[in-house]
């Protein structure tokens, strides 16, 4: 039965800024890099398309990794490649009209088994979630003359969620409604639950909406989240007032629920002008929503990242917020950020009270584009696109996890 409903502050939130918890910390401590398998560059069927590694803006590609397989999005070649831990290609999906398409139907190779083509002609933007049956879900953008705009025309509707059957038995696209619906505006991310479910997180000049399907692929849940509906923080003397940003909305693997990483932000005053000349970071709130009572939880407070700069005999430290990753299956809620020399994540578990930080070094000189994600079970898995080639490497937060658990 579809649902849909707006979601006010005042429903809960009389302790919203009260709460700040007491989390047992770690230092931060390297996990290293594993590469498991190098993609190279060309058109051909095991190679990662490319038309412009000298201006990366814009590219389209994307990693989702499950039990051990992975799957790479390559919007510039219009295909998806399904591959095992050793680089070996397993199953390529790939658009009619795309050029290797037309490599194929002039190929004498006898390997048909793995090709899949599909009529859609939709271009892939890289996003890319796959669930627990091998179903494939990747965000594509509609032709120019199917897209649709709102009522009030505050909103373009272009996108949509293309699902590919395991071993290509049937390719379908989801708007709106499900099958065959109403485009979405700009899709943020997609992600697939522990019951196989479709969550579409999207923006729209209101804040965000999200739309979660059940397993029959129509329409379970719609939840609207605006800046207007989350709560801010007391009027003060110090600090007037308050802007709040809603940065992302990620759904729990395993419950009805949603996850909404809130960042605040305060103006900053020229002490000696007394102009505003800025904004400051404030906070990080992370609110809990159970979706089948349409209410937020108590908010946990996100720590965030610190970096000192020395200039002129004096250290200066700054905070900025992390970027919200993703959930595990266990609760684990990923945060990270990029810095000079890679990455550092921050693991918080609110149940437990706790928060594990650790970093991974990438070389962001040698790499011109990455794309990451989060595996159900806590695997970190990036795709680097280098000079030479694609890398494929992963991060086994996971082992860690599991340590916790057991202890």
């Amino acid at each position: 039965m579809k649902k849909s409903f707006a979601v006010f502050a005042s429903v809960v939130f009389a302790a919203a800024f009260t709460f700040t918890g007491c989390f047992r910390s770690e230092s931060i401590e390297s996990i290293n890099e594993n590469q498991l398998f190098t993609v190279p560059y060309g058109n051909f069927e095991e190679q990662l398309g490319i038309k412009d590694l000298n201006g990366v803006g814009g590219v389209r590609y994307g990693v989702f990794m499950r039990d051990g397989f992975f799957y790479i999005s390559n919007g510039d070649a219009k295909k998806v490649m399904e591959l095992n831990s050793y680089g070996d290609l397993l199953t390529l999906y790939y658009n009619e009209d795309s050029e290797i398409s037309a490599l194929l139907k002039n190929s004498k190779r006898d390997a048909q088994s793995i090709h899949y083509e599909i009529s859609y002609p939709f271009n892939y933007e890289g996003k890319i979630a796959v669930d627990s049956q091998k179903n494939i879900y990747l965000v594509c953008s509609m032709p120019r003359d199917r897209q649709e705009q709102s009522e009030d025309g505050s909103n373009l509707f272009s996108q949509t969620v293309l699902r590919i059957a395991r071993n290509g038995s049937s390719v379908e696209y989801l708007g709106q409604q499900g099958p065959g619906g109403i485009p979405f505006p700009f899709i943020k991310n997609i992600y697939t639950t522990e019951k196989d479910e479709l969550v579409v997180v999207c923006n729209s000049s209101d804040g965000v909406l999200v739309y979660w399907f059940a397993t029959d692929c129509f329409l379970k849940y719609k939840i609207p989240l605006s800046e207007k509906s989350l709560p801010k923080p007391d009027s003060s003397e110090d600090l007037p007032e308050y802007f709040v940003t809603i940065d992302n909305v990620i759904p729990d693997l395993t419950s009805n629920f949603l996850y909404a990483k809130v960042d605040y932000y305060s103006n900053y005053i020229d002490e000696e002008s007394k102009v505003q000349s800025g904004i400051n970071y404030v906070q990080t709130l992370l609110f809990p929503l159970d979706i089948e009572q349409s209410k937020f939880g108590e908010p946990v407070s996100i720590p965030p990242y610190e970096e000192s700069v020395v200039a002129d005999y004096s250290r200066l430290t700054y905070k900025i917020p992390y970027d919200f990753l993703g959930v595990t299956k266990s609760g684990w809620k990923f945060f990270i950020i990029k810095n000079d020399d890679g990455f550092t994540i921050q693991m918080v578990q609110s149940e437990n009270q706790k928060i594990l930080r650790r970093h991974f070094t990438a070389d962001h000189n040698s790499i011109l584009y990455d794309s990451l994600a989060l595996s159900p079970n806590g695997i970190i898995t990036a795709l680097y696109l280098e000079k030479e080639n694609a890398r494929v490497v992963w991060y086994r937060t996971d082992s860690l996890i599991e340590s916790i658990l057991k202890n």
